[in-house]
């Protein structure tokens, strides 16, 4: 009997199978591109690359005259070498506002802009290497800047109100929303008080199986970026919140043949995706802090700033956080926040009292 594959083997395979029809829409040469960043980048960077290079060559196609009768299947590498600077930085002004092949307008954020350069530069930087081409014209543009944004996230209080909400909100609802609360109660208050008491990702959230839990050490298996394993452990409201889902409501559910050992489950007994966890942190969220636009990634940068002012250890929070770079955990936890610059705006005095 075939052993069972885990959901981010699952995953792995349909992001595979997508990338296998989206380069039939690709120049024939970029398959080789692909199959060598294989074993450096995970499946769905390879399927965002790809997208983001069909974009690349439906602007050449409809932009520059040399290619506008080219079909995709006449590009070539050579084609890459007649590009030049300009081409490049037109196609950045290019990405701020197009029409993608449905029809529809598209827009480019900083960070959306960035990633789509970084593509290309990657696709470029693997033909110039292996003397393919003669040139790199990304090399010769400046990257988009990205500047720094404010990190949201949720207070102490708001952390409280929220919980505390999502525990009471079915005093105020009535019929089908009062059902359906009911139902979903107890799984939404221990996905917000696992995300908020372990900083995981939502898609190490997803991910989780019953399995992957274990109460002797009060630690939960995560699957990290990259593929890595890890152990997170979790405090005792996350262990008590876990703990009376999986009693009042997981244990008392029979999930389809394709979810048995799912942690979280939709009401349709299936394992619980992204967007829905998504947006079920959105829609509690929204009744408590309107004014914060609150997702699950700001629940983890919520559980990160607590960890760092409790333990001031930058280390530990990138370790807990599963970051790579601990300049990224540096960057994003050790800055100075609002409340040190409310003190310090009383520190300097002009006027002696």
């Amino acid at each position: 009997m075939a052993e069972k594959l885990s959901y981010h083997q699952e995953l792995t395979i349909k992001y595979t199978l997508q990338l296998r029809e989206v380069l039939k829409t690709l120049p024939s040469f970029a398959k080789d591109y692909f199959r060598a960043i294989e074993p450096t980048t995970s499946a769905k960077t390879r399927i965002s690359y790809a997208y983001d290079l069909r974009v690349f060559f439906n602007f050449l196609k409809e932009c520059n005259p040399t290619y506008r009768k080219y079909s995709m299947e006449q590009f070539t590498p050579a084609d890459l070498d007649r590009i030049q600077a300009v081409d490049i930085e037109e196609y950045m002004e290019y990405l701020k506002v197009y029409k993608d092949e449905k029809g529809d307008i598209q827009t480019n954020t900083e960070k959306g802009l960035a990633r789509k350069m970084s593509a290309l530069r990657s696709f470029y930087a693997y033909y110039f290497k292996r003397q393919v081409i003669k040139t790199n014209p990304t090399l010769l543009v400046d990257m988009p800047k990205l500047h720094d944004k404010a990190i949201i996230r949720l207070d102490a209080d708001e952390v409280a109100e929220l919980l505390d909400f999502v525990e009471n909100a079915g005093n105020t609802l009535t019929g089908q929303a009062l059902t359906y609360y009911n139902k979903t109660k107890d799984r939404d208050l221990a996905i917000l008080t696992l995300l908020l008491g372990t900083g995981i990702r939502v898609s190490e959230c997803v991910g989780l199986n019953i399995s992957d839990v274990d109460f002797k050490n009060n630690g939960i298996t995560v699957t990290r970026k990259g593929g890595s394993q890890m152990v997170v452990y979790f405090g005792d409201e996350v262990e008590a919140a876990l703990m009376n889902y999986l009693e009042v409501v997981r244990n008392n559910t029979t999930p389809l043949p394709s979810a048995e050992d799912a942690l979280f489950l939709s009401t349709r007994r299936t394992r619980m995706g992204v967007q829905a966890i998504q947006n079920m942190v959105k829609k509690y969220a929204k009744q408590v802090t309107p004014n914060k636009k609150i997702t699950p990634h700001k629940l983890r940068s919520t559980y990160g700033t607590s960890l760092y002012k409790e333990t001031g250890d930058i280390y530990l929070v990138a370790d807990v956080l599963g970051h790579k770079d601990i300049n990224t955990t540096r960057k994003h936890y050790a800055a100075i926040d609002d409340e040190r610059r409310r003190k310090a705006a009383n520190i300097v005095k002009l006027r002696e009292d």
